[in-house]
């Protein structure tokens, strides 16, 4: 009897938690945007984290973009091959990049690589009180350490994802012209005539959501992290991997409600 109530208790306790974390972290979320219109800015802390996030992400996102359609490429061939269907390549490519893959997988390493910085940074700063210093020079920490990071996160990943799409089609591009021997005028002609302005708008629309989820989430997790390097280092795993797994799950809410009529 005792270890079924004791049972109960913990799974009520997680539960009171989870919902206590969510409150928190939607209140967090709130009061960090009300920042973005509200006096006064600091441009050159939103240009660094623009560049941190979007400037110094580039190589990474590029290089996954590229290889990415190159990949995508072989397999459809693989797949299409079986039923006389080669000529979908093209489409299958362009599709899945603007629509899913780059946006996602853009996403998946700037989490990584941005979204652990914040987050190691922010935390850094918690543990040796210098946001308590902030405070105490009457500056208030979500304007000026949390607000510049989600408004770069909002416009920095989309510019990157516009800039995947391109690189992702070149490669699927560069692969069915120079071993799968598709002439170079055809595998154009098929990529626009069957992308439409809304896989584009939908795929940056979805970088967009993506972009705020990996600011918050690195700046929740180091905002509120405790304990010296330990839990800087706890909090930068809790970023990333929240992050991953937001931007997973908003992917699906995201293409429900923008493709499924």
């Amino acid at each position: 009897m005792n270890f079924l109530l004791n049972l109960v208790a913990s799974i009520g306790a997680a539960v009171l938690g989870a919902i206590g974390l969510v409150g928190e972290l939607a209140i967090f979320a709130f009061v960090g945007l009300s920042h973005i219109f509200r006096p006064p800015y600091y441009p050159r802390l939103i240009l660094r984290s623009f560049m941190e996030i979007g400037y110094f992400s580039l190589p990474v996102v590029a290089l996954t973009a590229l290889f990415t359609g190159m990949v995508l490429a072989l397999q459809s061939y693989t797949g299409f091959s079986r039923f006389n269907a080669e000529s979908a390549i093209a489409s299958i490519v362009v599709l899945s990049v603007t629509r899913e893959l780059g946006p996602v997988l853009a996403g998946l390493m700037v989490s990584g690589r941005a979204g652990a910085a914040m987050a190691a940074e922010l935390g850094t700063m918690r543990v040796t009180d210098q946001i308590d210093a902030l405070t105490t020079l009457s500056t208030d920490p979500m304007k000026y350490l949390v607000a510049p990071r989600l408004l770069a996160g909002i416009i920095a990943l989309p510019l990157l994802v516009g800039l995947a799409d391109i690189i992702g089609v070149m490669g699927g591009f560069l692969v069915s012209t120079q071993k799968l021997g598709f002439t170079s005028s055809t595998y154009l002609v098929s990529t626009f005539s069957h992308l439409k302005a809304e896989d584009v708008i939908s795929g940056l629309i979805k970088a967009a959501v993506f972009g705020f989820i990996i600011a918050l989430m690195g700046s929740f997790n180091g905002y509120r992290s405790k304990g010296g390097a330990q839990g800087v280092g706890a909090a930068t795993t809790s970023a990333v991997v929240s992050a991953s797994i937001l931007i997973l799950a908003m992917d699906y809410v995201l293409t429900q409600v923008l493709f499924v009529k």
